[in-house]
């Protein structure tokens, strides 16, 4: 791919707000009175014919339109069929001229209120998050933590600009950053710090302006001890064993604030965090802080947003979840992401055998979860202190050979769904009539897992040559992002006093958000460029379903409509990548805005952060209007080798939110 710098960068301004007062005297009033009379009827003549010319040219339009479809519909019947693949490309384009004319115009007829910059939201809005508001929920009835559901009701969604907070600090570069957050950053309490009762939670200090996580302090030798408890309790030497026993990606439940997770990135386990949205001392928010994989993610009454089959263990720790409650139906939903042979390590004060022993209640509680546990085909391996681990089964026939009438009943074809979009939370096994019914010990451990084979693409519909060619494309594609960004980085950024200049990769992004990730392949050039950067890879409802294929392949990722918001905080991701998803949308007929996808793109991104979005050159071009509104820095980036297609490279500048 080469590519050359097409327009020159242009820059956003703040929005400047602009008060008066009048102080006229009384004598003059009368005066100005008349003249204002005047310069209303001019200004209504004006505007009247202003709007007679835009009705004669909408009119003209759709007469020209209407011709062109009629003398279309004639000419394509007078077309023989060998000859209509040659027109087709023409014809797309031509349609999208048309629906670039028709944009433009429309911009016109709203006049300049419509080109207008989009205002910043409210102080108060800092951490908005669309789709979740507990008090409404609360409101409209909901209860027994339902209320902390994912409910995007219709036009709820405030197209603002959201400010970092008074005295946001840009985070600190990887690896500090994983340990060390400014408190300006983040809500919290100092009460929420030490208060806090999750066993990882407590694994952090606070220090002035910061929250240290470093892992020299005696509080971290807790996680490392207690990782190094779990390999042993599965049958390992230690953590750094996991890759060997097929472990690879964990889901962690209620991960305090992402220290488990942070202990194992350097163990290459890849560790997501799911919770509650909290509004304040947010688990999700401070392990986004840190650069750490997080999203926020209910059990209450929704399947999780991931195909069944999805990750190799599962962990929580004291993660806040009653287990015994709802029939099990939470264990059930654990059931289905976990891969066979996957395991689910559970610690919580519940499983202390000599607690339990002296209350009655914990001891039903605790007897429930395990008896529900072995009807679930799952192998208890050990239990010590107030953890234990369970492994999946990975043999089918366990489920045939259980007791008629114990434990949960097999899914059937048509409740075995394996896209699951916040469906309601199901009480029967899922996963079962997948194809990718495969045991973590029998696939490829890692890094082999990501290169899959003729075999195993095929499961998914995919040649080899396709995921190779994939693959190579983007190989290309990340050096010339790295050649292109490097420079602007370094020229916007120039290197603090006292500051040495680190290498690669860690001077440039800890997490890249992939909005259409297709197989995968801007993760998987990433990794082989040796980036130091996990990769959130969204798959739009909308398009094609490859995310089975991404989780196969050793890598994050999440199923997402764009016309909702992501379930994340603002100021998460350094990076937001986008190809082709304005043509996927395109096709979709526009269910939502360009400006709602771009204003949710800008409150994910973090001040100074970077967007990359290639697609058509026409819905470049509009993009690129768009970002003046946003008071985005933007450029145009011609790819020489496709004249088809325009990259356009946008950077969200850091406004600082003045007192009040």
């Amino acid at each position: 791919m080469v590519i050359k710098i097409s327009r020159p960068l242009h820059r956003g301004a703040p929005a400047i707000r602009v008060t008066s007062s009048s102080n006229d005297l009384l004598d003059s009033q009368v005066k100005e009175q008349t003249e204002k009379e005047e310069l209303d009827r001019n200004q209504s003549s004006h505007r009247s014919r202003h709007r007679l010319t835009m009705l004669l040219l909408k009119s003209s339009l759709v007469v020209i339109v209407i011709l062109a479809l009629t003398g279309s519909f004639w000419w394509t019947l007078s077309i023989s069929t060998s000859s209509r693949g040659h027109i087709f490309h023409s014809s797309r384009r031509l349609q999208e001229q048309l629906v670039s004319d028709l944009w433009d115009i429309g911009e016109l007829s709203f006049g300049t209120s419509r080109m207008k910059e989009i205002e910043f939201c409210p102080g108060e809005l800092e951490n908005y998050i669309p789709c979740f508001n507990v008090s409404e929920n609360l409101d409209s009835g909901f209860s027994d933590g339902n209320e902390y559901d994912r409910v995007c009701r219709q036009g709820s969604r405030q197209n603002c600009l959201v400010l970092p907070p008074m005295n946001y600090k840009i985070p600190l570069r990887w690896p500090t950053g994983r340990d060390i957050i400014w408190v300006a950053n983040v809500k919290i309490t100092g009460q929420e710090v030490f208060t806090s009762g999750s066993l990882t939670k407590r694994m952090m200090m606070l220090e002035e302006e910061q929250i240290s996580f470093r892992s020299a302090s005696l509080m971290f030798d807790g996680v490392e001890d207690y990782s190094h408890q779990i390999a042993e309790m599965i049958g390992l030497r230690n953590e750094s064993n996991f890759i060997q026993a097929g472990i690879r990606t964990i889901l962690d439940i209620g991960c305090g604030y992402g220290s488990f997770g942070a202990h194992l990135f350097s163990e290459q386990i890849l560790t997501i965090c799911i919770a509650n949205y909290e509004s304040s001392g947010s688990q999700v928010q401070l392990t986004l802080e840190r650069g750490l994989p997080a999203m926020i993610g209910s059990f209450s009454s929704k399947q999780l947003p991931y195909p069944s089959l999805s990750f190799d263990l599962l962990h929580c720790a004291r993660c806040g979840i009653d287990w015994d409650k709802k029939d099990g139906t939470f264990l059930i939903e654990v059931d289905r992401v976990l891969r066979p042979g996957g395991y689910f390590v559970w610690t919580s004060p519940l499983i202390n055998v000599q607690s339990s022993r002296r209350n009655k209640e914990k001891q039903k509680r605790w007897n429930f979860v395990r008896d529900f546990a072995e009807n679930l085909c799952w192998e208890l391996m050990s239990q010590q202190d107030e953890t234990v681990v369970w492994k999946k089964t990975s043999k089918k026939t366990c489920y045939n050979s259980r007791k008629s009438g114990s434990g949960p009943s097999i899914c059937s074809k048509v409740q075995d769904v394996e896209f699951p979009y916040y469906r309601p939370l199901q009480n029967c096994i899922g996963g079962m009539h997948s194809r990718r019914w495969v045991p973590i010990e029998e696939r490829a451990t890692w890094p082999s897992r990501s290169n899959l084979n003729r075999s195993e693409l095929a499961l998914y519909g995919l040649h080899l040559d396709e995921l190779n060619e994939d693959t190579a494309n983007y190989r290309i594609i990340v050096r010339n992002y790295w050649s292109l960004l490097s420079p602007l980085i370094f020229s916007d950024h120039p290197k603090r006093p006292g500051d040495e200049d680190p290498s690669p990769p860690y001077n440039m992004l800890r997490n890249v958000l992939d909005m259409n990730a297709r197989y995968g392949g801007l993760n998987a050039a990433l990794l082989e460029a040796r980036k130091s950067v996990w990769v959130m890879n969204v798959v739009p409802t909308t398009g094609p379903k490859y995310l089975p294929l991404i989780l196969d392949r050793g890598y994050f990722g999440v199923l997402h409509d764009w016309c909702e918001a992501f379930p994340t905080y603002p100021r998460t991701y350094d990076m937001v990548h986008a190809e082709g998803l304005l043509s996927l949308e395109s096709s979709q007929h526009w269910r939502c805005t360009m400006v709602d996808i771009f204003t949710e793109i800008d409150r994910m991104l973090r001040p100074e952060g970077w967007i990359i979005i290639r697609d058509t050159a026409l819905l470049i071009d509009s993009a690129r209007v768009l970002t003046r509104r946003l008071k985005w820095e933007a450029r145009v980036i011609e790819i020489e080798s496709n004249n088809d297609e325009r990259l356009l490279i946008c950077q969200k500048p850091f406004f600082k939110r003045q007192p009040s």
